[in-house]
């Protein structure tokens, strides 16, 4: 990838991935939680974490808190935690700026029938009055979780909104879904808000590749998928980014894929999404 910051799921070993990129040239490694392992079975884990390796000093790290009020706001029952704890690291590079790099990973959305497929031309009206019907009947708790999820990163993200910020996730959500609008929306969660200005845009739609010798009928290319679930590819990892950035280069990785969409014991089952940014 020949990056030099890079956000990592399904982290179960975090020792032994902190050993493989340090041998990378990765001198900062950083987990803000533990893989737990199965109370009968002590070589068998249940869970995952998210992590960050940088090639630059990692001068802070943290967890991210659960934003009470939006928990109480999507009327989530019982006691609410992460299903992954997101990463927020604060970087120095070469020049002494400093930037934030979120990882996170969202809860699954288990293929539900209610997770609604949205495109371009529905706005935001039209998706919350979807989905927060599904959500008063209960079709969909998984969504229900990704949604408090994403608004806490929102409401962590705005108090450093003047920073450089950039997040590497894994959303277990389609392009347009409304989860993205939680994350980044200020009007998803006031809609008298005046504020026009995401939080963070999605890195895809900021970077236009040159094209060398256009043929005049040529259709733009359609989005690469990063995962694949019964052979039908989803877009669900991303890199958002705020606006203090220029994206001079954005790829995915996904020959991979292409041998065996379903991954294996030595691949992972997503593409890596690649982004290049340029402080403004």
């Amino acid at each position: 990838m020949d990056c030099d910051i890079i956000g990592f799921q399904e982290v179960f070993s975090r020792k032994a991935l902190r050993h493989l990129v340090k041998e990378l040239g990765f001198k900062y490694f950083k987990v803000v939680d533990i893989a737990k392992l199965s109370k009968n079975n002590p070589f068998k884990y249940v869970s995952t974490t998210v992590a960050i390796a940088s090639k630059y000093p990692l001068i802070d790290m943290q967890a991210v808190d659960v934003h009470i009020p939006s928990i109480k706001a999507h009327h989530f029952e019982g006691r609410f935690r992460f299903s992954r704890i997101p990463i927020k690291a604060t970087i120095t590079l070469p020049n002494d700026k400093e930037l934030l790099v979120y990882v996170c990973h969202l809860k699954s959305n288990r293929n539900s029938e209610f997770e609604y497929v949205f495109n371009e031309t529905h706005n935001l009206e039209h998706k919350k009055a979807l989905v927060f019907k599904a959500l008063e009947h209960k079709y969909s708790e998984s969504l229900k979780q990704r949604l408090c999820e994403a608004s806490s990163l929102f409401f962590d993200i705005e108090k450093s909104k003047d920073m450089p910020t950039a997040l590497l996730c894994d959303l277990n959500d389609k392009e347009y879904s409304i989860t993205i609008d939680a994350l980044s929306n200020p009007k998803y969660h006031d809609s008298t808000s005046k504020d026009k200005n995401l939080v963070l845009r999605d890195a895809h739609y900021l970077y236009t590749p040159e094209v060398y010798n256009p043929h005049p009928e040529a259709k733009e290319p359609k989005r690469k998928a990063t995962s694949y679930f019964l052979g039908k590819g989803n877009v669900l990892d991303y890199i958002f980014v705020s606006n203090h950035f220029s994206v001079t280069d954005y790829a995915i990785l996904d020959a991979h894929l292409e041998e065996n969409k379903d991954g294996s014991l030595l691949q992972s089952d997503h593409a890596q999404v690649i982004c290049e940014l340029t402080l403004n």
